[in-house]
């Protein structure tokens, strides 16, 4: 019973971060109560998994570093601002080693999707695209933003099941 009180904490970062995804591709915004609810859930969710102190504390400093990183890229004009807050507390949640695949397919991810956005931009298929739902209309907008957001949730959940939170699930695997 425990052990599925457990998993189902396990269940809430993925879960906001499909939402931020969903919103930042429909409206551009991550909402902050996404992130704020991120970091909120992370501290009770790791002493219920049995966490020391120390591995939580390398968890916060990680995202401490995720948000100085995200910061200097809102900085430069690169991601949105809600971008760089849901960033930090998906780096929060999934601590080392976790955050470098993080790193890559968040990366990589983005990069998919700058190109996927070109292509829809292009004057070619936009007038296609254009007979979508609105929100689809409005990624074909030639200098619209890009919802990054959505990079993050792919790489976030591509990082996921190798956080410390979930092998912390695994009987057997050290932490």
């Amino acid at each position: 019973m425990i052990a599925q009180a457990q998993a189902v904490l396990l269940v809430i970062c993925p879960a906001l971060l499909i939402v931020a995804a969903l919103k930042d591709v429909t409206t551009y915004t991550i909402p902050n109560w996404i992130s704020l609810a991120l970091i909120a859930a992370f501290f009770p969710t790791a002493l219920i998994l049995g966490l020391p102190a120390g591995a939580i504390g390398f968890h916060a400093a990680i995202g401490v570093g995720a948000l100085v990183a995200g910061m200097a890229m809102f900085a430069l004009g690169w991601i949105g601002g809600g971008d760089a807050k849901v960033f930090a507390a998906s780096a929060l949640w999934l601590g080392w080693p976790a955050s470098a695949t993080f790193l890559l397919v968040t990366a990589l991810a983005g990069g998919v999707l700058a190109i996927t956005l070109l292509a829809m931009r292009s004057m070619l298929l936009r007038r296609y695209v254009s007979a979508g739902p609105a929100w689809l209309s409005r990624l074909a907008e030639p200098g619209e933003n890009v919802p990054y957001g959505l990079a993050i949730c792919i790489g976030g959940l591509a990082a996921y099941p190798a956080s410390t939170l979930v092998r912390a699930l695994s009987a057997g695997v050290p932490l």
